[in-house]
């Protein structure tokens, strides 16, 4: 939140907190994040590159996302830590500038990076510009081992043979954050063979985000599996 000096809007403001915030936003907006890969992360891009003889270059990563159709931005948004600013407030009149001025980040970071990335914030928001949390959780990374992994790989070879299995990091949230505070290890496994051509990741939180009729089925089968074999 930024503050400054409330006014009329015909006068003369060099304390305005809508000029503070829009310099802020624009900065931690147009931050670049280091490329930083996470274990999990570095073994499905080492899986990729075995798949497609593509090896993964840090200061060019779309060569090897470009392989991976729309799955590219789930893992893209993977390589580095992310703030995107997404919501601004302030004023209630077009001719009153107002004392106060509040934008909304979402920030993803990756795992023990939070204090780290909320420094780098701060020092972009710069002065006049306070700080702080509406939501805060955990970034996680757990080992893609174990016999539940075993039972899920099981699963989905039972009904794809030829499927390739990769551990990925999700950017968005889980509730596996929730499980985690309970000393409970959980994994993402929400299997669906999806038509090449669909662009499914592009229909998230959109007007049309639906799921073809035939890979709910293919799903259904695998998790069948997994819940009475387990």
């Amino acid at each position: 939140m930024a503050h400054g000096r409330a006014g009329h809007g015909s006068q003369i403001n060099t304390d305005n907190a809508v000029t503070a915030l829009a310099r802020a936003v624009t900065r931690i907006g147009d931050y670049s994040w280091p490329i930083e890969l996470t274990p999990t992360t570095r073994q499905f891009l080492d899986g990729v590159t075995e798949l497609t003889g593509v090896e993964f270059d840090p200061e060019n990563p779309d060569i090897i996302l470009k392989e991976l159709g729309t799955v590219a931005r789930f893992v893209g948004a993977t390589l580095q830590n992310t703030a995107n600013p997404t919501v601004l407030k302030s004023g209630y009149k077009h001719n009153v500038i107002p004392g106060t001025a509040e934008a909304l980040i979402d920030v993803r970071t990756l795992p023990g990076q939070q204090d780290q990335v909320l420094d780098i914030i701060r020092g972009l928001a710069g002065e006049g510009v306070d700080v702080s949390y509406e939501h805060k959780d955990t970034s996680l990374e757990v080992p893609f081992a174990g016999n539940l992994v075993d039972s899920m790989i099981d699963a989905l070879h039972a009904e794809d043979p030829g499927a390739k299995v990769l551990p990925y990091t999700l950017s968005g949230g889980t509730d596996n954050k929730s499980l985690s505070r309970l000393g409970i290890t959980g994994y993402g496994f929400a299997p669906l063979q999806l038509p090449e051509e669909l662009d499914f990741t592009g229909m998230f939180h959109g007007v049309d985000e639906r799921v073809p009729a035939d890979s709910l089925r293919f799903g259904a089968k695998v998790l069948s599996r997994l819940l009475t074999a387990y």
